[in-house]
């Protein structure tokens, strides 16, 4: 573990969203739609994702249809999170070149200050 505390709360909070990314199952990229089959009363479904560029469609089976559901939906809480660990790495950042401004200004005006005496 790391002994050192995060300097700030952007950190803080970063550092707990990994910890959730850690516990995000099994994911899939893609859309599960569900599609009329003629003759049947069920319907049938369809995985629809990217490759490549390009757009996909791979048939999953009835037995199946629980499980990718799961993993679709995992995959959306895992955008979620990778969405606000960069939201918070960038106000680490932002913060980080602020406080550096702000130290360099400090520097800069006190040597412009005549001595007093």
């Amino acid at each position: 573990m790391n002994a050192t505390p995060p300097p700030n709360q952007h950190a803080a909070r970063r550092n707990a969203t990994l910890a959730q990314l850690a516990r995000v199952g099994p994911f899939l990229e893609g859309h599960l739609s569900a599609f009329k089959r003629p003759g049947c009363a069920q319907p049938g479904w369809h995985l629809t994702y990217k490759h490549k560029g390009r757009t996909r469609t791979v048939y999953v089976p009835m037995d199946l249809v629980a499980e990718v559901k799961v993993w679709t939906r995992n995959y959306q809480q895992l955008k979620k999170l990778i969405r606000t660990v960069t939201r918070h790495s960038l106000a680490l950042i932002r913060s980080h070149v602020a406080r550096r401004r702000a130290a360099r200004r400090g520097r800069a005006s006190s040597r412009k200050s005549p001595p007093k005496g």
